[in-house]
C-alpha cells in the first residue's frame, strides 16, 4: 500500500487572513490561485516585497486596524470605520483622537482588566479546590 500525501490548500482569502493582509491589495496571481500550506509557511518565513509593503503600510484589514488602534472590531464599526485603512490613516486617527476612539480604547481597557480578573479568580478557585481535594 502506498501513501499519497495531498498538499493542504486554502483559498486566497484564508491565506490573506492568516498573513494579516487585505486580500484586495494583494497581487492578482495571489488572489486568483490557491495557496498550499508550504507556500503559506514560505510567505511567513520569507515575505516577498509586496507582503512586506502591505504589512507595513496597508491597506490593512479590519482586525489589523482594530489592533493598531487598540480597540475591538465592533468598536471600529461603532466608530463608523468599515473600510480598510493605511498605516498613515491609522496614525492620523490616533493623532486626531476623536471622542469615539477614546471611548472605545477605554472600553477595551476595561474588557482586558475584567478578563485578567476572571482568569485570576478561576486560577484561585482551582487552587482552592485542589487543596481541598488533597486534604480530604
Amino acid at each position: 500500500m502506498t501513501s499519497h500525501q495531498n498538499a493542504q490548500t486554502m483559498k486566497p482569502a484564508t491565506a490573506a487572513k492568516k498573513l494579516g493582509v487585505y486580500l484586495e491589495a494583494t497581487p492578482a496571481d495571489f488572489q486568483e490561485g490557491v495557496v498550499s500550506r508550504s507556500e503559506l509557511n514560505e510567505l511567513q518565513a520569507n515575505p516577498p516585497a509586496w507582503l512586506k509593503e502591505l504589512r507595513e503600510n496597508g491597506p490593512h484589514p479590519r482586525p489589523v486596524v482594530a489592533a493598531k488602534l487598540g480597540i475591538s472590531i465592533s468598536g471600529l464599526a461603532r466608530g463608523g470605520i468599515t473600510d480598510p485603512l493605511t498605516t498613515e490613516q491609522i496614525e492620523a486617527l490616533k493623532a486626531e483622537a476623536p471622542e469615539w476612539l477614546v471611548k472605545e480604547r477605554a472600553t477595551q481597557s476595561e474588557v482586558r482588566k475584567e478578563t485578567v480578573r476572571i482568569k485570576e479568580r478561576d486560577a484561585r478557585r482551582a487552587a482552592e479546590r485542589a487543596a481541598r481535594e488533597q486534604g480530604a
